[in-house]
């Protein structure tokens, strides 16, 4: 989905595939048929955006055989779709039974994730629509927190500048600037806005970044204008943002609370849990954790890391940070220029819900992710920006 921001320029607005297991590009050409198109057709939409999440046999695949990469663009265009943006976070398994702390292998200190994030700069160069110059991708904030010394470190600080000298040569070869953005989250080395501001103005490349989650950002307790105010004056690029609620118990301590919140206690995802406390920021890494009992204070809310639909709120006595969101795109998009042009609804965990608010088959997901879609473009249009053709 295009929106005219009153600047002049042209935002994006996509649906993260994460949301669909598939490990293989054959299984990337049946999401487009199965779940893809249908999205697009319940919005009565000529095209619609997604952000393709490329396990690492789908990008290998692509980016050694001329034909399938040509082959998945044609599919594209067939279908009614374009890509602007890349999910390079999660590496493969994301569909697994168990996810929990896999999601963060291999980090930035590893090799492979620099080969992995080039191998996705190059597909997405040749994804992007003809009409369309500048692509991004995500990727891991450098390493889950532990076990990262400065050896780590260095390594990470050294495949981000090979990273930024291999974007710069891509730009050359095919005139389209892919930009890659960190995406802080709890728990990891980069876990704020604020914890990008030291590796990234160091590196000081504009086609580097970061991916703003409005999750992420809520279950830290960053205050939106605050922690992009800090992005723009540091002179850190916003690469991409991506629309998501957190989910909010507004008083833990009661039993009740704790009951509701033990329903999306699930062994999928890793649900990191934090409150605010006079002290500072105290938390888990899972919500599990949490829920034990005197593990985390309970004077005050808690936010746990679970990405809960947009257009749905659980129910009383949780909530979302849904207005955490609304903050974040007022500044984002709502200002003289934007801060940037691709936004990502990532609503991944449909089926790690509680059951009964699980959907039951595509069709139920299908609609669910068209009316997140929706919620999303309302609150652009309501911003001022023009939905286009």
């Amino acid at each position: 989905m295009r929106f005219r921001h009153p600047d002049g320029s042209v935002v994006h607005l996509a649906y993260c595939t994460n949301v669909h297991p598939a490990e293989t590009l054959d299984g990337v050409l049946a999401q487009l048929r199965d779940h893809c198109e249908p999205v697009r057709r319940r919005l009565g939409r000529d095209r619609l955006g997604i952000g393709l999440w490329l396990a690492k046999d789908a990008a290998h695949a692509l980016v050694t055989d001329p034909s399938a990469l040509r082959g998945l663009r044609a599919e594209l265009d067939r279908r009614g779709l374009e890509v602007v943006t890349l999910n390079g976070f999660p590496y493969e398994g994301f569909g697994a039974e168990e996810v929990k702390y896999r999601v963060y292998r291999p980090d930035w200190a590893d090799p492979e994730r620099l080969h992995h994030t080039t191998s996705l700069a190059r597909v997405l160069a040749h994804l992007l629509p003809d009409d369309v110059t500048e692509g991004s991708v995500s990727t891991l904030p450098l390493a889950w927190r532990t076990a990262y010394g400065e050896p780590r470190a260095e390594k990470a600080r050294a495949a981000l500048a090979t990273l930024a000298e291999r974007l710069d040569a891509l730009h050359e070869l095919t005139g389209r600037s892919i930009r890659v953005g960190l995406e802080p989250e709890p728990g990891c080395v980069v876990e704020t806005t604020a914890d990008a501001l030291t590796p990234l103005t160091a590196l000081a490349h504009p086609r580097i970044g970061v991916c703003v989650d409005t999750c992420h950002l809520a279950t830290s307790f960053e205050d939106p204008h605050t922690a992009l105010d800090a992005l723009v004056a540091a002179g850190v690029p916003v690469v991409k943002s991506q629309l998501s609620a957190a989910l909010h118990a507004e008083h833990p301590h009661l039993p009740e609370v704790r009951a509701a919140l033990a329903a999306f206690d699930e062994p999928r995802f890793l649900h990191q849990t934090r409150t605010a406390t006079a002290a500072g920021l105290r938390g888990t890494d899972d919500l599990g954790e949490a829920l034990a009992a005197d593990t985390l204070p309970d004077a005050a809310p808690w936010r746990a890391h679970f990405h809960v639909p947009l257009h749905a709120a659980p129910a009383a006595p949780l909530t979302s940070t849904l207005p955490v969101l609304e903050a974040a795109l007022a500044r984002l998009v709502g200002g003289p220029h934007p801060l940037t042009r691709h936004l990502e609804v990532e609503t991944y965990t449909w089926q790690a819900l509680p059951a009964a608010l699980r959907p039951r088959g595509r069709a139920q997901l299908a609609d669910g992710i068209a009316a997140e879609l929706i919620l999303a473009r309302d609150l652009l249009t309501d911003l001022g920006l023009k939905e286009l053709p």
